[in-house]
């Protein structure tokens, strides 16, 4: 999975409203189950362990992008550049936020669950948002552009056979006359909720309907770790 252009162009995306909106609804649920401390699988910036930690909620992140690490770790944050089943220690509760699941095909995301479920104390609860297939195949497909004084971006995504293929193209300034182009395609998977239903990590206990960028587009899963 291509990260490199995304953490250095998510600015140009617009998806800081969404990507609020996310936030609030995770905030909730982890106060709601009273969660004194998360693992955070792909934290990107830290805005959510931010905002965690005005509520008194401890957290601890994780990112594949050093970029996204080292932005983090600038809010006096807690996070580290590594995968999850490299991870150590033990939490009450852990969030990937904002599609991570889907960037897992099938057999990776069986993986995904069985490294959460061995991070998770007894009862641990996994909350995840995923595209639903309406989000992919009449949201996420289609084109964008964007730009600032000195980057240019243009964002094609196409979905078939159940795969959203999103080829990202950056262009950088460099000086007056020339700019450096850098382009990657970021492979996203529609999952069916029968793969989280009939897990042998987790047992769904809670499915919330989001409408994020048009009615119900995504799922909010709450999972809990079975004894």
């Amino acid at each position: 999975m291509g990260l490199n252009i995304y953490a250095k162009a998510e600015d140009l995306l617009g998806i800081e409203e969404a990507t609020a909106s996310l936030h609030a609804l995770y905030l909730e649920l982890l106060a709601e189950h009273g969660v004194p401390e998360f693992l955070d699988v792909g934290c990107g910036r830290g805005g959510l362990m931010a905002l965690a930690r005005e509520e008194g909620i401890r957290s601890f992140g994780i990112d594949l992008s050093p970029i996204m690490v080292a932005a983090t770790r600038e809010k006096g944050l807690d996070a580290e550049c590594k995968e999850l089943c490299d991870v150590t220690g033990s939490f009450d509760a852990l969030v990937a936020v904002f599609d991570v699941l889907n960037f897992l095909d099938e057999q990776e995301l069986e993986h995904f669950l069985a490294c959460a479920a061995a991070v998770l104390k007894p009862g641990g609860l996994l909350l995840a948002d995923i595209n639903t297939l309406h989000g992919f195949a009449n949201v996420a497909e289609g084109t964008m552009s964007a730009e600032d004084a000195n980057r240019f971006l243009s964002v094609d995504a196409a979905f078939e056979n159940n795969e959203l293929h999103t080829r990202f193209t950056l262009f950088e300034k460099v000086s007056e006359t020339c700019w450096e182009r850098e382009q990657e395609t970021i492979v996203q998977h529609f999952h069916p909720m029968k793969r989280f239903r009939k897990n042998a990590h987790f047992s769904l206990v809670e499915q919330h309907s989001l409408s994020l960028y048009d009615r119900d587009d995504k799922t909010l899963l709450v999972l809990k770790k079975r004894s």
